[in-house]
């Protein structure tokens, strides 16, 4: 049957608030973004579809910065720094925080509490006079000309309503301001294809002791199990780690795929309505597992998280696609505003694959260039996360928070430029921005020296 089409009459909607900068999105992009904007003085929105800041990071349970650290010829160091070490200082000073800790034997990632991070984002935005917009939806927007936003419609419990701003920064991660204004994305790889979901969880009542160093042995107790039959498991390469309290681990064992075997998409209503029940059903099967883990036998869910963990949708055309040889080959660039450390990472089916960079012959990490935050077409708009511009196998990599926390810094940067200048964010002086980003402690390469310490 036809779904069909209604006609919805035409109606005036309450404007919520002009604002110098709007940000969409919450997550580290859009937490950077809108402190970054604030900082510079100009009246700044950040408008959030949950009650709560921190993106996947907190609604999909990642509870793991990934990106902020780079094997530099051998060596870790933290790599981002600026607004995303006052949110971690904030962080650590209650309590939240985890020391850094090895992945692969080759990169350092940072495990934080959930609530811990919540609270440190609503501070940290709250120092800065960042005005939010919690559970509130972005569904649309109208336009001034082609090339220019006039407004941004968001669907609130007061119904529709719409800000305006004189830029606009999405940070949405799918990239939907970017969409809605007729910027250019691309979503997958030449076939379509995106990196699968997964669906988080946290078990409690662990004992530490006995547990021990769980995540060296359950990959062999996972081909164990299945070679017996007594389980099945969606990919390879599940993380299983201790949170800040021994007794509480995050567990990242799960795949989301439809029934053609392809990633869930999640910007498709009916796929991620599917995503969420198998992957709550997933996570059921993996705690079943992991029950006879020693340590683990007495564990119990303590958290599902409100949404699945989505990796990839669009991704905004702009100036620059960081590609993936970006990524391997460590570029530099001219316009560059931040590095990113991590290596690409695919979640492929059945399996998450790693691609790194020479270690230790290679410093390690790529720049990001300004022009990958710059959307073809639009204006008034940039665009810093996950939905920025690059490549499939470039966003393997870049997607994680630690070079979103890097892009979201540039981009409320480069809007608050734009505004002192009077002139578009496509048209600013990349070199003035860079000196303001070094100046507030951001690290951009460049002839920069790399920063001590983890």
């Amino acid at each position: 049957m036809p779904k069909g089409i209604i006609t919805e009459p035409a109606r005036q909607v309450p404007v919520y608030g002009e604002y110098e900068v709007a940000v969409l999105g919450g997550g580290p992009a859009g937490i950077a973004a809108a402190v970054a904007a604030a900082r510079a003085g100009r009246r700044t929105l950040l408008i959030e579809r949950y009650g709560f800041l921190g993106g996947m990071g907190t609604a999909a349970g990642v509870t793991n910065f990934c990106g902020l650290h780079a094997n530099v010829h051998g060596e870790m160091h933290r790599v981002v720094q600026g607004i995303a070490s006052a949110l971690l200082d904030r962080i650590d000073r209650i309590g939240g925080l985890n020391a850094p800790h090895l992945i692969l034997g080759k990169i350092l990632a940072q495990a934080y509490d959930t609530a811990a991070y919540k609270i440190a984002a609503d501070d940290l935005l709250a120092h800065h006079k960042v005005d939010f917009l919690f559970h509130a939806l972005g569904a649309g927007v109208v336009m001034q000309d082609e090339r220019r936003i006039d407004a941004l419609m968001v669907e609130t419990k007061a119904g529709r309503q719409a800000v305006r701003a004189n830029v606009f920064i999405d940070c949405s991660g799918d990239g939907d301001l970017a969409a809605w204004a007729g910027a250019p994305f691309e979503v997958g790889d030449d076939d379509g294809h995106t990196l699968y979901p997964s669906m988080m969880f946290r078990l409690n009542g662990i004992d530490p002791e006995k547990a021990g160093d769980a995540w060296r042995t359950i990959p062999a107790l996972m081909e164990k199990a299945e070679a017996a039959g007594t389980h099945r498991f969606p990919r390879k390469g599940a993380i299983v780690r201790p949170q800040k309290s021994g007794i509480e681990w995050r567990v990242n064992f799960t795949q989301l795929s439809r029934k053609d075997g392809k990633a869930i998409n999640g910007i498709e209503p009916d796929d991620l309505t599917r995503g969420e029940i198998d992957g709550r059903r997933q996570a059921i099967e993996a705690f079943a597992f992991l029950r006879t883990v020693p340590g683990f036998e007495k564990a119990y869910i303590v958290d599902l998280p409100p949404q699945l963990g989505i990796r990839e949708t669009r991704r905004v055309v702009g100036g620059y696609m960081l590609s993936g040889g970006d990524v391997l080959g460590c570029a530099s660039f001219d316009d560059s505003i931040g590095v990113n450390g991590w290596p690409m990472e695919s979640h492929v089916a059945g399996d998450v694959v790693f691609k790194f960079p020479p270690i230790p012959e290679s410093r390690g990490f790529n720049e990001l260039p300004y022009r990958m935050l710059v959307p073809e077409r639009i204006d008034n708009l940039l665009v810093a996360g996950r939905c920025a511009s690059m490549t499939h196998d470039g966003q393997s990599a870049a997607r994680v928070s630690g070079a979103c926390f890097a892009m979201g810094e540039a981009a409320g940067s480069a809007a608050a430029l734009a505004l002192s200048g009077n002139t578009i964010p496509r048209d600013i002086a990349v070199e003035k921005l860079q000196q303001q980003l070094k100046g507030q402690g951001a690290f951009i390469g460049r002839n920069q020296k790399v920063p001590e310490g983890l």
